[in-house]
């Protein structure tokens, strides 16, 4: 079993792999769509994912606002709330 990874630079990762598929963390969180809990979770997630070398390769070769990769452990729950927050959006205009 893998060790965990270090809590910051997980933090830092799951934040950059959000912003890089166009997710607003902090409206999701602002809008009561991403509790706390569930960005701690997210994070623990990131923790011990098994690809976060090239996560991290992954992320520095692209421009913010490229697709997210499908390698990434949060990648269902980052699109999940990208549609939500879209939808929002379109509901708004």
């Amino acid at each position: 079993m893998k060790p965990l990874g270090d809590k910051l630079r997980h933090y830092w990762l799951a934040q950059r792999m959000a912003k890089q598929g166009g997710l607003d963390l902090a409206r999701a969180q602002g809008e009561g769509l991403l509790p706390q809990q569930d960005w701690a979770d997210m994070v623990q997630r990131c923790r011990g994912c098994q690809w976060t070398e090239g996560c991290d390769r992954w992320l520095r070769a692209l421009d913010q606002g490229d697709e997210l990769s499908t390698e990434c452990v949060n990648h269902d729950r980052f699109t999940a709330l990208q549609a939500i927050l879209e939808t929002a959006t379109q509901e708004e205009a």
